[in-house]
């Protein structure tokens, strides 16, 4: 681990899973690595675009509370490209730029409306990517895989935007 890995876990949390669907409305695929672009998204993904819900994020812990409600869920099936853990990404502010491994994102949303109650809601009558799903538009882009940093950047070269 590099002394950068060691601030990152713990100013933040972890990549648990990086997942990825070349349509909207689906559950997305768990992948092996996937590619941030800056100003588009997830390389691939029926959701990226040049518009302010990027990538979505959504913590393992709110998948855990879903989990909790008897539901056979987990990283993906809630549709979010990137799962966290060890940071409650739905409690930082609008405009939080985070460090997804080598990549940056910013937060432009926390939430959404769901317009049709989802197969998850159905089921359990919640669902938690509305109140606790977060998404963002890639500042800097490049590959992310599980395993990597997630850190709340302040300060310093990681706050700048770029390639």
């Amino acid at each position: 681990m590099t002394p950068r890995d060691a601030e990152s876990r713990q100013a933040g949390g972890t990549v648990v899973s990086v997942n990825v669907a070349a349509t909207k409305g689906v559950r997305k695929q768990p992948r092996a690595e996937i590619r941030l672009v800056a100003g588009h998204g997830v390389e691939g993904d029926g959701h990226g675009g040049p518009w302010h819900r990027q990538v979505s994020l959504l913590a393992r812990e709110s998948i855990e509370t879903m989990r909790a409600k008897g539901l056979d869920v987990g990283p993906g099936d809630f549709a979010e490209n990137v799962t966290t853990q060890g940071l409650t990404v739905a409690e930082l502010p609008i405009g939080t730029r985070l460090r997804l491994g080598g990549c940056l994102v910013e937060l432009t949303q926390i939430g959404k409306v769901c317009h049709d109650h989802c197969a998850i809601y159905r089921a359990a009558g919640d669902c938690v990517m509305p109140r606790e799903g977060v998404f963002a538009r890639v500042l800097r882009g490049g590959p992310l895989r599980a395993g990597d940093p997630v850190a709340v950047v302040t300060s310093g070269p990681d706050l700048q935007e770029g390639g």
